[in-house]
C-alpha cells in the first residue's frame, strides 16, 4: 500500500511539473523577446489572475451555500442574479475589454519603418524573400530581421495549410494556399530565436522548423547582401 501511495504521489508531482516544463527554453511563450510576445504574455497572466479570482469567488459562494443551507433566509433569485450574472460580469467584462485592447495593439497598422518579408511555407521548409533589398534576396529555413524594427511578414503556402510561429516573438498565423496572411513581429534585442510549424501538415511536420536571426541595422544590411539573389 505504501509503495502504491509513493507511486501515486510521484505521478501527481510529475503531472504537475509537465505544464511548467513549457515555461522556459527557445519555444517558451512566457519568455517574450519582443513587443508582440510581451503583450500576449501579459494577456496570459491577466487571464490567469482573472480565472483564479473567478474560481475563488465561486468556491466562496459554494462554501456559503453549504453553511447557510436550510435556514430559508436566502432567496433563489439572489443566487441566480448574484452568482449567474453579477459575479461573472464583474470579472469577465474587464477581461474582455483588456483582451480587445491587446488584440488592437497587435494589429499591423501602417508604419513607415516596417520591413516587409514574404514567407512561403512548403512541405517541409520555409522560404523567406526580402523584396527591394538590393534587388531582392531570399533565404531558406533562416529568417533574418533587424532588431528593434517592426517586420511585416506576409505568410502564404505552396501546398497545404501550415502555421507560422515564433513563440518568443509573438503569436502564430496560418499559411494558407492562395491566400496571404499578415503578421507583425519584432525582436527587442539582437539574438537567435526559433520558429516552428504549429499545425500538423504531414509526415515531415516535426522537422519543419527554422531559425530567426535578429541583427543590428548595419549587420542586417550586410547579412542581406550576403544572401543569394531572388530571381523569381
Amino acid at each position: 500500500m505504501r509503495r502504491c501511495r509513493a507511486w501515486f504521489t510521484a505521478g501527481i508531482v510529475a503531472a504537475s511539473g509537465l505544464p511548467l516544463a513549457g515555461c522556459g527554453g527557445p519555444l517558451s511563450t512566457l519568455d517574450p523577446a519582443g513587443p508582440a510576445a510581451s503583450a500576449i504574455a501579459e494577456l496570459w497572466w491577466v487571464m490567469l489572475i482573472g480565472a483564479t479570482a473567478l474560481f475563488m469567488l465561486v468556491m466562496g459562494l459554494l462554501w456559503w451555500a453549504f453553511v447557510r443551507r436550510g435556514d430559508g433566509t436566502t432567496s433563489p433569485k439572489l443566487w441566480l442574479v448574484g452568482g449567474g450574472l453579477l459575479l461573472p460580469a464583474l470579472v469577465l467584462t474587464p477581461l474582455l475589454g483588456y483582451g480587445l485592447l491587446t488584440g488592437e495593439r497587435l494589429l499591423a497598422h501602417p508604419a513607415a519603418d516596417a520591413l516587409r518579408v514574404d514567407v512561403e511555407a512548403k512541405q517541409w521548409q520555409w522560404t523567406f524573400r526580402y523584396p527591394g533589398q538590393g534587388g531582392g534576396r531570399f533565404s531558406v529555413n533562416e529568417l533574418h530581421i533587424p532588431a528593434g524594427r517592426p517586420v511585416d511578414l506576409r505568410v502564404s503556402s505552396a501546398d497545404v495549410i501550415h502555421s507560422f510561429w515564433i513563440p518568443r516573438l509573438g503569436g502564430k498565423i496560418d499559411a494558407i494556399p492562395g491566400h496571404v496572411n499578415l503578421i507583425r513581429l519584432s525582436a527587442a534585442q539582437p539574438g537567435m530565436y526559433r520558429g516552428v510549424c504549429a499545425e500538423f501538415c504531414g509526415t515531415g511536420h516535426t522537422i519543419m522548423d527554422f531559425s530567426v536571426e535578429a541583427l543590428e541595422a548595419d549587420a542586417f544590411a550586410d547579412r542581406l547582401r550576403a544572401l543569394p539573389q531572388d530571381k523569381r
